[in-house]
Parts: structure tokens; C-alpha cells; sequence
């Protein structure tokens, strides 16, 4: 009896271990912003950004609802400026990033 229980539980063990370690959607916004906006922007709540001229990602919810960036992001962000890129984010990315910028507010 023993062994069979010992042998249910490991299997159980075993079947959410993956589910436990899959990242957030708040980790894979993050994973996000170093990939996609870390070379000028500050994506953490306390450096300083490489560009001077480019935002901290924490005070984004300071201009913006957060919540508004929604359709921009699906849009594609467009600025006055040549050197931030065009983005046009998937559904997915979009959620990750408002996700993790969220946790800035």
C-alpha cells in the first residue's frame, strides 16, 4: 500500500511541477521589456534610463492609465522621434507587458 501511495504521489508531483514553475505573465513582460525597451528605458522601480530622454517604464501610469496603452501597443507605438522602433505587440505580449508594467505603478 505503501509504495502505491508513494507512486501516486510522485506521479502527482511530477504532473503540476511544470505548472509551477511556468513564468507569470507579469515575469514574461518583464522578459519583455529588458529584450524590447531596456537599451533606453529604465524597466526596474529605480534606475536610471540609458537615454536620458526616454521615460522610466514606472512612470508610465503617471502620464497614461495603464490600461490605455492596450490599443497603442496593438497598434503599434509610433513617436516623434527615429530612434524608439515601431512596435506592434501580439495579443499575448501586450497582456505580459500591461501585466509588468502594472507592478511598477
Amino acid at each position: 500500500m505503501l509504495p502505491s501511495a508513494f507512486r501516486h504521489g510522485l506521479i502527482g508531483l511530477l504532473l503540476i511541477t511544470p505548472a509551477l514553475a511556468a513564468p507569470t505573465a507579469e515575469q514574461r513582460g518583464k522578459a519583455f521589456a529588458r529584450a524590447n525597451c531596456a537599451r533606453c528605458h529604465a524597466i526596474d522601480r529605480t534606475s536610471k534610463s540609458p537615454l536620458k530622454i526616454a521615460p522610466p517604464l514606472r512612470t508610465l501610469h503617471q502620464r497614461y492609465p495603464v490600461e490605455a496603452l492596450e490599443e497603442a501597443l496593438a497598434e503599434g507605438i509610433n513617436t516623434g522621434h527615429a530612434d524608439m522602433p515601431v512596435f506592434e505587440l501580439s495579443p499575448d505580449q501586450i497582456h505580459n507587458l500591461l501585466s509588468y508594467l502594472k507592478t511598477l505603478e
